[in-house]
């Protein structure tokens, strides 16, 4: 499974430098709005912004969908285009909109909707990426990590039209294959075969067939 090309390269570190995600339609952020720089939260009304929130009940969050049209509608300032911001430029928008109506405003965002995949040897799982400097290492451990029955010198990242490979063996595989991991990557760790157990698995299903034929035919006969 996700066979690696003829003249493929690994990954070095020149892979794990981070960059900022940008904004775009469709993602789902949290926003966070202080006044005298953090000293105390300010909590809009919800209502304003009904139709256009998520509300997780459990953790007493709204979230926030940034439009077709690539704008998000927040309580008191209404409408404010952010698609294509980082995160850190979107909090400054935010920001001097909000000056408009409380002192020294301090704003913080996150995405939300951010994920990574991992396939293989724990099976499928979707890790969030609640950070934008996730590394592979991270995203494993939030996996359940790597155990006797994954090929820790054998991970493949997959990144649009890109793979690399990582070995996670060794501390220098460690220190050049720990990637920072963007939203929409695909991490395989392969699985270590065990030809014992697969052979006893096939040749157990072909038995059971055998049986169940043998067992039949004998009932027949004795029918007759």
């Amino acid at each position: 499974m996700f066979q690696t090309p003829e003249g493929f390269h690994g990954a070095d570190s020149g892979t794990s430098v981070g960059t900022d995600y940008a904004i775009q339609k469709n993602d789902v952020l949290k926003v966070d709005v202080f006044s005298n720089s953090g000293e105390r939260l300010i909590d809009p009304n919800p209502e304003m912004t009904r139709g256009n929130v998520n509300t997780n009940r459990e953790r007493d969050e709204i979230h926030y969908l940034v439009a077709t049209d690539g704008k998000v509608r927040l309580p008191m300032i209404g409408e404010i285009a952010l698609e294509g911001l980082t995160l850190r430029s979107a909090e400054i928008e935010i920001q001097k909109e909000y000056a408009r109506y409380f002192k020294d405003p301090f704003v913080v965002t996150s995405f939300v909707n951010k994920r990574a995949i991992l396939l293989g040897a724990s099976g499928g799982q979707i890790i969030p990426l609640e950070s934008q400097n996730m590394k592979l290492s991270e995203v494993l451990a939030l996996g359940k990590g790597i155990d006797n029955n994954a090929k820790a010198h054998n991970i493949r990242v997959l990144r649009d039209k890109e793979t690399f490979l990582v070995d996670l063996t060794t501390i220098d595989g460690y220190q050049k294959g720990d990637m920072i991991i963007q939203p929409g990557d695909i991490i395989y760790v392969e699985p270590v075969r065990k030809p014992l157990s697969e052979a006893t698995r096939d040749y157990g299903t072909l038995l059971s067939v055998v049986v169940s034929l043998a067992s039949l035919i004998v009932i027949i006969l004795n029918v007759n």
